[in-house]
């Protein structure tokens, strides 16, 4: 299975949905999983994540060594997945994902797999003050990849 999350600019959700999902696949013991995250934007390619998502990973016991990247076509052909975070993420990518031609990747929202939540859009928290976001989209998060682990593993 190759999973890759997307979101705007591969600094906050993205990278914690990665690093979220490698922790749930290694614990259903889908260590030949390939799980990877990347931006719609360049700005953030080369950077870590934010810090508040680093400082919320640590705080549930994990980490992230990923580096920002930007979405490819060749992404489109490798990945059985691709997972945007919200509505014109998957805009986006639908678009990208036509202008590629031929690919594999199923492309939807991570949301779709919140259970019987309603609303389906991983928030954004880059641009609220202080952690509390950060924390909402974590616990989002983790509900989407746990779900999507129980109906694919």
């Amino acid at each position: 299975m190759k999973i890759l999350f997307v979101c705007i600019g591969n600094s906050c959700r993205s990278p914690m949905a990665e690093s979220v999902m490698k922790s749930i696949a290694a614990k259903h013991n889908h260590s030949d999983w390939h799980i990877d995250s990347a931006a719609l934007a360049d700005w953030n390619v080369g950077r870590s994540p934010e810090g508040r998502a680093l400082e919320v990973l640590a705080e549930n016991g994990l980490t992230s060594d990923h580096v920002g990247r930007q979405i490819c076509s060749d992404d489109f052909c490798r990945f059985d997945y691709i997972f945007g975070m919200d509505e014109s993420n998957l805009a986006d990518l639908l678009q990208l994902a036509a202008d590629a031609g031929q690919c594999r990747a199923k492309v939807e929202l991570l949301g779709n797999y919140r259970g019987n939540e309603r609303d389906k859009i991983i928030i954004d928290p880059y641009f609220e003050r202080g952690i509390h976001g950060f924390r909402r989209c974590f616990d989002q998060i983790v509900i989407c990849c746990e779900n999507f682990v129980k109906s694919n593993g």
